[in-house]
């Protein structure tokens, strides 16, 4: 089995006992170390109200990143394009593509990113939860393809900037539209594994071939912590745990502290809740996180996985990458 490309997904997460400047401080060393490595893809997603994410202005974070490498592709996994009106998300991308020049990715997606009361802060109506998606999606095409002549309103810089377009999602709405559309799609199964095979079997049952893409593409994207030890990964990754049980409560809080017993944090019911509910998550030493991304890229035949990490110590997560880029090189 040839191994697909591995990236890296960074939701700058801001660690109990830590800031912002730390935060993205740690973002920049990630990318720096992600580049260096080898690793294809550099991705930042966008979250508001949250205090464990700091990645809200994600394009701004993706120019801050961009200065300070050199060659790695940079990109948003995702926008929550009904947060924007197209044409603002048009001129940030177009003006990224040109400051770091076919270096971009634009992956889209159309959940708020937040709770209700922010949405409303976003200007956004909680009873239209779902704006026509596939319209704003044509809107912002339309924005960064070719001007036409006499055409009133453009997007400067963005007008024909080529920045490749990515659906995300974690059901099968956005499989189907980007099936329609010929774009590359992304399946959250890190964090909502429940419709991943459904929306592949959807996504290229029905692709359609564009001038940006003519085969299906696929990304999964996957929580991964790989340590010297499984013992140690699996103690590392209390911290994703954690995370995820707060989030279930409906708590908000800064990344925690990794614990030496789970059992003592959360109740039978919400144990087989997190842990369904993180179920594609891959812990362990190389060996046993090698076993596991094979299984899942035989289930989905993915052509590129997307690696994300909860782990609350920054030299423990880089390390953790470091392990995973040794594991893809020694199956080259």
């Amino acid at each position: 089995m040839q191994f697909p490309r591995i990236s890296v997904l960074d939701l700058a997460p801001v660690a109990d006992g830590s800031n912002y400047r730390e935060t993205y401080q740690k973002s920049v060393s990630l990318a720096q170390l992600a580049e260096k490595l080898g690793y294809h893809r550099f991705w930042l997603a966008e979250h508001h109200n949250m205090p464990d994410i700091a990645s809200a202005a994600t394009s701004v974070l993706i120019s801050h990143i961009g200065a300070q490498t050199q060659s790695i592709r940079l990109g948003s996994g995702g926008v929550m394009l009904p947060n924007h009106a197209p044409l603002v998300i048009a001129e940030q991308f177009g003006t990224l593509e040109a400051l770091y020049p076919n270096r971009i990715d634009l992956g889209l997606g159309r959940a708020p990113g937040t709770d209700y009361p922010t949405m409303h802060a976003l200007r956004r109506d909680p009873e239209r939860f779902d704006p026509d998606f596939s319209e704003l999606l044509e809107e912002l095409q339309f924005f960064m393809g070719p001007v036409s002549q006499g055409q009133p309103v453009k997007a400067c810089p963005g007008a024909d900037s080529n920045v490749p377009l990515w659906l995300l999602g974690s059901s099968t709405y956005s499989a189907q539209l980007a099936a329609l559309k010929g774009l590359p799609f992304a399946f959250a199964s890190h964090f909502a594994p429940d419709a991943m095979m459904r929306a592949l079997d959807i996504y290229r049952s029905n692709f359609q071939p564009s001038e940006q893409l003519d085969k299906p593409y696929v990304m999964i994207g996957v929580n991964v912590v790989v340590a010297e030890t499984t013992e140690e990964a699996n103690f590392l990754a209390t911290t994703e745990k954690q995370k995820f049980l707060q989030l279930i409560r409906g708590g908000q809080g800064k990344i925690p502290a990794p614990v030496s017993d789970m059992d003592s944090l959360w109740q039978p019911h919400e144990k087989q809740q997190v842990n369904n509910q993180l179920r594609e998550s891959i812990h362990g030493d190389k060996a046993l996180v090698l076993e596991k991304l094979q299984s899942l890229v035989e289930r989905t035949q993915a052509d590129e996985i997307m690696a994300h990490s909860v782990i609350f110590d920054h030299q423990k997560k880089l390390r953790s990458y470091e392990l995973l880029a040794e594991l893809k090189s020694e199956q080259s």
